[in-house]
């Protein structure tokens, strides 16, 4: 096995890094292949998603949107993941993960529908590899698990790609799949985005473990902590870990250090558990901001496309509001209708009750 400083094999491990807070590149040799074309795209999608983010929590506090996990801070994560991946790849997400599989495919209207907890929301296009986000904490480890051996199974070289937080990872599904992964050698990969908090749990008090990485040792898989505020540093793990897998190498889990900026939920008051000398420090590592600097000193992004970006995601944001806001209301007799392919007897009978 190799001996990167990102890689757990003992006691130290040190997260894997490509830009400075400043958006100087300091670890050349972690740089991910991408072009120009390729580099203005992953701003596109990070900062679109920023904006998505900001109208979104707006679009909750109107009533617009049911349950809704915001995303703000965690955009290197998440975009960076997700790029790195093939479309024939499987996403099995968790519930604050809508931005992924929003990229990978799924329209945007229907993540507002499943926010908004309309059937239609969960059924995903045909061609798109993602699974409905899971409200069960860490349940989607298991899914992942169970994609990953399908694809073994039928020499596919792809990998299947599941993600959760750092509560998720006390979770016993959590342990399960990476026992079974490492068992098997599936082609997975297990991304743990570590905001510090399980809600309001810090870190510290959820486990004795040094990391989350440290807990491939015992699954015999692949670990790596990689720094989940710098995008390129995402995207190259991401790329190493799914290459690892169609390879025959097996599954990695992927510890991203990255923070939330806004509360677990719209329901969650952050006040009462986070400092505002812990948020003011995380601030000065905005994945977006981070980026931007990198992107301008290479004469790649300006104030202009930052403005037109944010003018694309608004009216985007507005016109699948209103697309989901307008899709026919649910009722319990259609609801019946498209559990089944072909309704069960005893399904219709209740149908014709209700109508």
């Amino acid at each position: 096995m190799s001996k990167l400083p990102y890689e757990v094999h003992s006691d130290n491990v040190e997260p894997l890094f490509v830009l400075s807070p400043e958006g100087e590149v300091v670890n050349e040799a972690y740089m991910p292949k991408l072009n120009d074309e390729q580099l203005k795209e992953i701003m596109y999608r990070m900062l679109f998603t920023r904006t998505w983010d900001e109208r979104a929590v707006n679009l909750g506090r109107q009533g617009r949107l049911g349950f809704y996990a915001p995303v703000s801070g965690q955009e290197a994560s998440m975009i960076g993941s997700e790029y790195a991946l093939d479309k024939e790849d499987w996403i099995a997400p968790g519930y604050r993960d809508m931005p992924q599989i929003v990229w990978h495919g799924l329209p945007l209207y229907q993540a507002f529908l499943y926010s908004r907890g309309h059937q239609h929301g969960g059924q995903i296009p045909d061609g798109v590899n993602v699974l409905m986000p899971q409200i069960i904490i860490g349940a989607q480890i298991l899914h992942a698990t169970g994609i990953a051996m399908g694809l073994k199974k039928k020499d596919k070289k792809n990998v299947a790609i599941t993600y959760t937080g750092d509560g998720g990872s006390s979770e016993g599904d959590f342990y399960e799949g990476l026992n079974f992964a490492g068992a098997f050698k599936l082609p997975v990969i297990y991304v743990v985005q570590n905001n510090g908090y399980a809600i309001t749990t810090p870190f510290a008090k959820q486990t004795a473990a040094q990391s989350v990485a440290h807990k491939a040792l015992a699954a015999g898989i692949r670990g790596v902590q990689v720094d989940g505020m710098d995008v390129l540093a995402v995207i190259k793990a991401v790329q190493e870990a799914r290459e690892h897998a169609v390879n025959g190498g097996g599954a990695t889990l992927i510890e991203l250090l990255t923070y939330r900026f806004r509360p677990h939920s719209l329901a969650d008051d952050a006040t009462k558990y986070r400092t505002k000398d812990e948020e003011e420090l995380w601030g000065q590592k905005d994945p977006i901001v981070r980026f931007r600097n990198y992107l301008t000193k290479k004469g790649l992004w300006t104030d202009a496309d930052d403005e037109r970006v944010r003018e694309e995601a608004k009216a985007s944001v507005l016109e699948n509001i209103k697309k989901a806001e307008a899709t026919e209301k649910m009722t319990v007799a259609g609801l019946i209708d498209s559990m089944f392919e072909e309704t069960p007897k005893f399904l219709k009978e209740q149908m014709e009750e209700f109508k």
